[in-house]
């Protein structure tokens, strides 16, 4: 964690005082000692560890560092799980003076007398400079069952206020996490995420339910003349602008590692890959309560799945955040400080790379760190994605 502030451009006192924060929403597990087994298997990451960092990037800003944490992990139980990680939060409201009201009007929702699942709450903090950060909460639609999901997620989503919104998500295999905004956002969102299993680039072009075509998804939107270079030297490309599904579909190849041809690929020539393993996400955000439309969209890829290593994943990331002006160079330092092994002997240290689109903001490329406290999964020698052409 610290290390990591470091890389981010947190100053001393800052990078100081968030670690001592992760220590202590981990409880007694912050301090168990990391040659015995995780106490639970965290369904937070792959090797059970409770903790992920992410770096969230715009074009010509510093990326924001953030970090998910599971507050009741290693708890006896579900239930006690979900206890632990709503008296978290609320301490953190005491602490830094956000409302949980909008929690606190899910409760019975989310935390049922006998849960179900693989989590109850999560916790992630946005670190920002000053010390006091962006707070988000994730929680389990399936909490009451997997059959009975989409009626919590409906019935959450219009006790908030979004009363025409579920009619507004797409298709999905199953509702993974509800999420909210808590504290001082500029518009607090409320996000409901879902799986696609065995999705295809124009599947998951079409997910999108945000209004338009806007310049915040245009990669070139600051290019008014020649290519631009990032910090780095990575070359911005400075195409025609392109609207949103273009976008993600673009996003999905490159991540995939199936964009070979990116011409023909944008344009939707030739084979599309289908990713069959772990499924993509989508997340879709809700700011206004009026029209029940989405303002927000974020796609999710699982690179780790599909990569045979980590150094072909970061070449990946890389190739994102050039294809959106942005500088590439702290995810290379982020990762040297988790880890000091060589990327290609292992897969998984970069677990997903995110593509958002917010009506009226900048895109958005997330790349999401994961500790590798217990486990280094080692490299895959066989291709890992099955490709079919969708017909």
């Amino acid at each position: 964690m610290l290390r990591l502030c470091e890389a981010a451009g947190l100053n001393g006192a800052d990078s100081a005082g968030y670690a001592r924060t992760l220590l202590s929403v981990l409880g007694p597990v912050g301090e168990r000692p990391l040659d015995l087994p995780p106490p639970e298997r965290s369904f937070l990451s792959d090797d059970h560890t409770p903790v992920e960092f992410s770096l969230s990037f715009t074009a010509d800003a510093e990326p924001t560092l953030r970090v998910l944490l599971e507050p009741g992990y290693g708890a006896d139980s579900l239930v006690q799980n979900g206890r632990t990680g709503l008296r978290v939060v609320r301490d953190l409201a005491r602490r830094w003076g956000f409302d949980t009201t909008r929690l606190d009007e899910l409760e019975d929702l989310f935390f049922p007398p006998d849960p179900e699942g693989p989590l109850a709450l999560w916790c992630a903090l946005e670190l920002l400079p000053g010390g006091v950060p962006k707070v988000k909460v994730y929680l389990n639609p399936a909490a009451s069952g997997r059959e009975r999901a989409a009626a919590t997620v409906r019935e959450a989503l219009h006790r908030l206020g979004h009363r025409q919104a579920f009619a507004s998500l797409p298709e999905g295999d199953r509702h993974l996490f509800f999420a909210l905004d808590l504290g001082e956002w500029e518009e607090p969102r409320v996000k409901v995420y879902l799986a696609h299993h065995d999705l295809s680039a124009p599947e998951a072009a079409g997910l999108s339910r945000v209004p338009g075509p806007s310049r915040a998804a245009d990669p070139s939107r600051a290019a008014d003349g020649p290519d631009r270079t990032t910090g780095s030297g990575a070359v911005a490309e400075s195409a025609a602008p392109a609207d949103p599904a273009a976008e993600v579909r673009r996003f999905f190849g490159m991540a995939a590692g199936h964009d070979t041809d990116a011409g023909a690929f944008a344009a939707g020539d030739g084979p599309d890959p289908r990713l069959g393993r772990r499924p993509v996400q989508s997340c879709h955000a809700f700011t206004e309560t009026g029209t029940g439309r989405p303002s927000g969209f974020t796609l999710y890829v699982p690179v780790r799945d599909y990569a045979p290593h980590d150094g072909e994943a970061l070449d990946r990331a890389v190739a994102v955040l050039g294809r959106h002006g942005m500088d590439p160079a702290p995810l290379v330092r982020s990762l040297a400080a988790v880890t000091s092994r060589r990327l290609h002997e292992g897969v998984g240290l970069i677990a997903y790379l995110g593509l958002a689109h917010q009506q009226g903001r900048p895109a958005r490329v997330t790349a999401y760190i994961s500790s590798e406290a217990y486990r280094v999964k080692p490299p895959v020698t066989a291709p890992p994605v099955r490709i079919g052409t969708v017909g």
